[in-house]
């Protein structure tokens, strides 16, 4: 009887949660589609991550707001300057839709409604993980377009155009571990595990070099006859179509992200067992 009532309460409090998180997530992600942060279809997507952080805690939705502010202010600023290096190169840009949402925060926002109603440790290291890897690549890109420097393929090490996929700068490698580190404070500040947060570390940084790794081999690679311009775009910014020379069919930046984050969740697991590893010969 008394498990019955407790149940229901627990229920009804995951209910209410439920409902406010809808109301909130639909306010923000309409603020951010107004602000040209999201387009429409991104806004909806945005909402629908922001209801299950809701559902499974304040604090999970938090994390997550306080990663969607983070890197929205990034990308907003010196978006002129970065939008005209990148120029020809990006397949998107500005808004964004609703892959590229998912891509960075569809992962974390499954897990944290999974790790709330599981109570299960491994399940939050793992979030924390795949937020981490999308923060840490979002603020790497960011950072590294803003500041300039010529980037260098993490591949073969040539140098390699401003926003192409695969190139990395000293200052875009700092900006990765910031990006990671930023998920890790909020996290603390939010009232979960500082451990959690060296792990988000780790698992974001990791992440965000896969990331590059990925887009320097497996996606999709294109070029347009006409410029003589390598791009990621289908068609690019003097109008004609490109044709693809490398990587593999429909991989493309989103693609990529999205196995990032799932990367960052495996790397937030690992950091996992090996604190609980060390705990264990530790005492």
């Amino acid at each position: 009887m008394i498990d019955s009532i407790f149940a229901a309460k627990t229920m009804g409090h995951w209910a209410e949660r439920s409902i406010a998180g809808l109301i909130l997530s639909v306010v923000i992600a309409g603020i951010a589609w107004r602000a040209g942060s999201l387009s429409r279809s991104g806004m909806l997507a945005a909402a629908a991550c922001g209801t299950l952080c809701v559902a499974a805690g304040w604090g999970w939705a938090s994390v997550l707001i306080l990663y969607f502010l983070a890197a929205s202010a990034l990308s907003r600023a010196g978006s002129e300057v970065k939008e005209e290096r990148t120029r020809g190169v990006v397949a998107k840009g500005g808004a964004r839709d609703v892959a590229q949402v998912l891509a960075n925060g569809g992962v974390y926002s499954v897990l944290a409604i999974c790790a709330a109603n599981s109570g299960s440790p491994l399940l939050t290291w793992g979030a924390f993980g795949a937020l981490a890897a999308s923060s840490s690549d979002t603020w790497a890109t960011e950072i590294g377009v803003g500041l300039g420097g010529r980037p260098r393929s993490i591949i073969t090490w040539t140098y390699v155009r401003s926003g192409e996929s695969g190139g990395i700068t000293t200052a875009g490698l700092m900006g990765s571990v910031a990006g990671a580190a930023w998920v890790g404070l909020v996290g603390i500040l939010a009232g979960f595990p500082s451990v959690a947060a060296i792990g988000a570390l780790f698992a974001g940084f990791g992440g965000s070099l896969v990331d590059s790794l990925l887009g320097a081999t497996v996606q999709e690679r294109r070029k347009c006859d006409v410029c003589n311009e390598d791009t990621e775009r289908l068609v690019h910014v003097c109008g004609s179509p490109t044709r693809r020379v490398g990587g593999l069919p429909r991989i493309d930046n989103d693609a990529v992200n999205l196995l990032a984050t799932i990367a960052g969740l495996l790397l937030g697991m690992t950091a996992f067992f090996i604190f609980q590893f060390w705990s264990a010969i530790g005492r």
